[in-house]
């Protein structure tokens, strides 16, 4: 096959599975599909899924627990125990002064755990709420100077838990990564309060007929 007409099928189905890539989205995909890394060890522990999705989900989620396991060590004397605190601050530092709800949901927390959370950082020292001006039955959040602090210390850790795991990439991998998951991630984001409450047969059937649209 010519090489040209091979690499413009390339891009077809590439584009077919991610249709808002660009072209340097393509080509780390196209280079990381074609390079064999040397395999330093087992590809995961425990039992292995027979299927690429469940491998790839498995995968994820034992990074994710490694990370927090590391990062819960590395929080140690920031004033925060867990990585969810951390994130809620940021939210509260990003958002400026955002609604309680708003915090609890984009953090993927369920109200009345949620909740809590806010409630031991506020008793902490480190956020303030006050009545929300245009809706009497809404709390706003804000930082206390000592939360601002605590988020201080806290990037600092982080940064060197996020450089630690993923120390086998290079920026290009890193950016490929990024590339093909974010779609999953934004689609779920989005979803995931709609799907509350619902049997899990009852999610899938309707994410399987709109996929199929």
């Amino acid at each position: 096959m010519n090489k040209t007409v091979e690499l413009v099928n390339e891009w077809a189905l590439f584009e077919e599975k991610h249709p808002g890539a660009n072209i340097d989205d393509f080509c780390r995909h196209y280079l990381a599909s074609h390079q064999q890394q040397k395999i330093t060890g087992p590809l995961t522990g425990g039992v292995v899924p027979p299927t690429s999705e469940g491998l790839l989900l498995k995968m994820i989620g034992r990074i994710h627990k490694l990370n927090m396991n590391y990062a819960g060590r590395a929080l140690e004397g920031t004033g925060l125990n867990q990585v969810e605190e951390f994130g809620i601050l940021l939210t509260v530092q990003q958002e400026g002064n955002p609604r309680k709800t708003d915090i609890i949901y984009a953090n993927l927390f369920e109200l009345s755990s949620g909740t809590d959370m806010l409630n031991r950082l506020k008793t902490r020292g480190l956020i303030r709420e006050y009545d929300d001006e245009e809706d009497k039955r809404s709390k706003r959040v804000e930082l206390t100077k000592a939360g601002a602090k605590a988020i201080e210390l806290c990037m600092m850790q982080m940064r060197k838990v996020a450089g630690m795991m993923t120390m086998e990439l290079d920026e290009d991998d890193k950016q490929l990564c990024i590339s093909l998951l974010k779609n999953i991630e934004i689609k779920f984001s989005a979803l995931w309060q709609q799907h509350r409450g619902k049997p899990f047969d009852e999610v899938y059937t309707g994410m399987v007929t709109d996929k199929k649209v």
